[in-house]
């Protein structure tokens, strides 16, 4: 009868609930067995001891609710019983059986009666819910009846969730570890046949789970293709009697007119030497992560413009651009301060003069130069303006098809400078969005350029890359940033959950992994060689990716696990950033920019919150090294101040408190706390947690700092009146000139980490802090500064090994005392 069971002539009923499951679970089991079989079991001759449980037999009722506690009595089945007719064998297999008393049939049914009851606790597949059978499929296993009908044994009803919790999870693991190994293989073949694999809509929200592999070309997007043999003629027409209802591609597109439809009065060049000084400092520090132009070209184009004195022949688009790099090599000079500024503020200026903001033909030159003014607000701490700028950037981009990998660019200088425009304006779009909180203004769907070409300008012509032998054909760090925020997009979907889960992170943190391998091995965690201080800048994109990965798990939504896991992963990545800074053999201030400057912030908090004080004194004073260099410099400085009050008053607390519960016969000083109870009692404060997580709390759905503020009257906040303007420090910065002043200063920083680490009963575990010593800082004349802030450089107050020996030597005395 179990078997027989399972294979009923009848129809089966229909299937009254809604949710969907395996059909194929029903619909085979329509070949009938011998009746042999039906009378074996329905005897107890079964070939299997071991079996599992027999099906419900005809006539015993469904299991009562749970909180019932006998069972229903006995009543036969009729035409009008919920049953399906389904579950049902034939009436005359029953009835006529030969050999079956009536006590055997009712000691059988009372048998599986009984193991009915015993066994009810666990749920039922759907295929056997839906004939009305017993299960007997365990969280690895599936039932015996399923196996013997070969259908697929799986659970989705409502009633099954606490089987289909474990088991449905493992499967769709295993399922989906299937798909990607096969994807995998299939997209190695196809690179090998030189093919690439179109991928649907749920193929590339799966792909968007993972960060892409390195080096990976983009999904090429759908082509569509011409039935004619010859479609010039129809191409020259379309050309001519579509202008004023479409442009053309823009590879595609006539060159423009002579007629000048905009054109300005030319601002004054600068002298030679300051050009060539400035595009130097640019070169330096721009265009080794970001090569947007060809160099060669650039200075033969410089060199005609001095020639020449006639600007009017210059193309407006050029000028503008121009005008934008002097702007950005300007914010990176060694010019004192605020002279280096102004000059910038000028030379953007002259590049806004020279833009027609109703421009209706781009060029590269105008995006160019859009992006470039953007990259100079970001560094000038305008952080609204670049998003706008860049926001223009974008579109223009987007009006050239940049972001599409188009077959009518006939140069080959020219087809990977617009690739490298374009990966540039990705990198800006990825990281101010990552910075602030936005959305990302570019989709990855929308795109297929390729990646650029791994040669550097110099090697880069017309006819193809020629470089000599033994010489590195890259130096600039374009590629391995591209890989590092590729990722983002990933990260921002991983972002979406309440927490992110350990092998998200894990699968982020090996991607960044192998990211780091593309840089110099100098850059490792574990290596102590001298580094210079530009690869600093392209290191900041990682470390940084890394630290918003983990600082997402702060939020109070996360189990408090996961938030210390944060905590700790946040902590690794501050000590190597600090390590990184000590181990460069140069100053910081002409080449850092503001995504390191603001990495650095977030690493010293973070250093300082878990107790690395002498760390966290590293990384303050790379900061003093760079002060005014950079507008952000200084508002982090005063935040830093702030933070290390309220951790200070923090502590106070907790030691007090302590003191407090602690026996009074005995001698205060001989009573000292545990510093790491300290330290755990620090971290779960939530207060601290805000101030830690800085910058996060910008974003309108990542913070938690703003909840209920719409309830609150408006802060006061004191704003300048001496006028706007990207000269005035007041807009750069976002405090007055009060304000710039009244924090104390870096060395009142580093002065009062020291006091916090002399209270520290002992250094951190597992960790030895480095000896090596800073490089010299250099400090700007006209610096917002108090009089303990200025410090000679190379005195013993910049040097980590004197902090390291008060730190030892408190370190020593606090463990003395702790043994009387």
């Amino acid at each position: 009868m179990m078997a027989a069971s399972s294979h009923n002539p009848f129809p089966r009923s229909p299937n009254p609930s809604t949710r969907s499951y395996d059909s194929s679970s029903v619909s085979s089991a329509t070949s009938p067995r011998p009746q042999i079989q039906l009378l074996s079991n329905l005897m107890g001759s079964s070939s299997r001891p071991n079996t599992a449980q027999a099906p419900q037999p005809i006539g015993i009722p469904p299991l009562p609710p749970v909180t019932q506690t006998g069972f229903q009595p006995y009543t036969p089945v009729t035409a009008t019983s919920v049953m399906g007719r389904d579950s049902l064998p034939p009436t005359d297999s029953v009835a006529s059986t030969p050999g079956l008393s009536s006590a055997q049939l009712s000691a059988n049914v009372s048998a599986q009666k009984r193991a009915y009851r015993q066994r009810r606790k666990d749920p039922s597949c759907d295929a056997c819910r839906e004939r009305k059978v017993k299960c007997d499929a365990t969280e690895t296993t599936s039932c015996s009846e399923c196996s013997s009908r070969n259908v697929k044994c799986q659970f989705t009803k409502e009633t099954n969730r606490r089987m289909s919790s474990i088991k449905q999870v493992q499967d769709l693991e295993k399922q989906i570890e299937r798909v990607r190994r096969d994807n995998s293989n299939l997209r190695r073949t196809l690179a090998e046949r030189g093919e690439h694999m179109d991928v649907d809509a749920e193929g590339a929200e799966q792909l968007l789970q993972h960060p892409p592999d390195l080096n990976s070309e983009p999904r090429k997007r759908k082509r569509v293709t011409s039935l004619l043999q010859d479609p010039s003629r129809a191409r020259a027409a379309f050309r001519d009697f579509s202008r004023g209802v479409l442009k053309p591609p823009a590879p595609y597109r006539q060159p423009q007119v002579a007629v000048v439809m905009f054109d300005r009065p030319r601002p004054p060049l600068p002298p030679k030497p300051t050009v060539d000084k400035l595009l130097h400092t640019y070169y330096g520090a721009a265009h080794i992560m970001m090569p947007i132009l060809h160099w060669p070209t650039l200075q033969h184009q410089v060199e005609e413009l001095y020639q020449n004195t006639n600007l009017q022949r210059v193309p407006i688009s050029w000028h503008s651009m121009f005008f934008a790099v002097l702007a950005v090599g300007s914010l990176f000079s060694n010019d004192p301060y605020p002279d280096r500024t102004l000059q910038a503020s000028e030379f953007l200026e002259a590049s806004r003069s020279l833009t027609d903001p109703w421009n209706n033909d781009f060029d590269l030159d105008n995006v160019r130069a859009s992006f470039l003014v953007s990259l100079a607000l970001n560094e000038l701490n305008l952080k609204s303006a670049a998003w706008n700028s860049l926001g223009s950037a974008v579109r223009s981009a987007q009006d050239l098809d940049l972001h599409l990998e188009v077959a009518g660019v006939r140069s080959r200088v020219e087809a990977d400078m617009r690739r490298r425009v374009w990966w540039a304006i990705y990198i800006l779009d990825r990281s101010l969005a990552m910075e602030l909180g936005r959305p990302f203004m570019i989709d990855d769907a929308d795109c297929d350029v390729a990646l650029p070409e791994p040669f550097d300008d110099h090697f880069l012509h017309t006819e193809g890359p020629v470089h000599p032998p033994n010489v590195i054909p890259l130096t600039h760090f374009l590629h391995a940033i591209i890989n590092i925020v590729r990722s983002f997009s990933a990260m921002r979907k991983a972002f979406s959950s309440p927490v992110v889960e350990p092998p998200r992170l894990a699968t982020f943190d090996n991607h960044f992994i192998a990211c780091q391998k593309m840089f110099p091995e100098a850059c490792e965690a574990n290596n102590a060689s001298l580094i210079a201080p530009h690869m600093l800048m392209p290191l900041a994109y990682l470390l940084s990716a890394r630290l918003y990965l983990h600082r997402q798990n702060l939020a109070p939504g996360c189990p408090w696990e996961a938030r210390n896991d944060a905590i700790q992963q946040c902590k690794v990545t501050a000590i190597e950033t600090a390590n990184l800074i000590a181990q460069t053999n140069a100053t910081l201030a002409d080449t850092a920019t503001a995504l390191l400057v603001t990495h650095v912030f977030r690493s010293t908090l973070f250093l300082l919150f878990t107790g690395y004080y002498e760390l966290a004194s590293t990384c303050m004073r790379a900061l003093k090294s760079i002060d005014v260099r950079r507008d952000v410099a200084i508002p982090c400085g005063r935040y830093l101040s702030f933070f290390l009050q309220i951790l200070g008053g923090r502590r106070r607390d907790i030691l007090s408190l302590y003191s407090r519960s602690t026996t009074p016969s005995y001698h205060p000083q001989a009573t000292m706390p545990d510093s790491r109870a300290i330290q755990d009692a620090l971290l779960k404060d939530e207060e601290l947690l805000i101030y830690v997580s800085a910058d996060m709390q910008a974003s309108t759905e990542a913070s938690w700092v703003w909840v209920g503020a719409e309830h609150e009257a408006p802060l006061a906040i004191s704003t300048s009146t001496t006028g706007a303007g990207l000269a005035h420090p007041d807009n750069r910065t976002g405090l007055n000139s009060k304000e710039r002043e009244d924090w104390g200063g870096w060395d009142s920083l580093i002065d009062l980490a020291r006091n916090l680490a002399s209270t520290t009963a002992s250094p951190a575990p597992g960790y030895a802090p480095r000896a090596q010593t800073l490089p010299p800082i250099k400090m700007e004349p006209g610096a917002n500064m108090s009089p303990s802030g200025t410090a000679e450089p190379g005195s013993s107050r910049n040097s980590p090994t004197t902090v390291a020996a008060s730190g030892s030597r408190s370190t020593e005395r606090i463990s003395i005392a702790n043994i009387i």
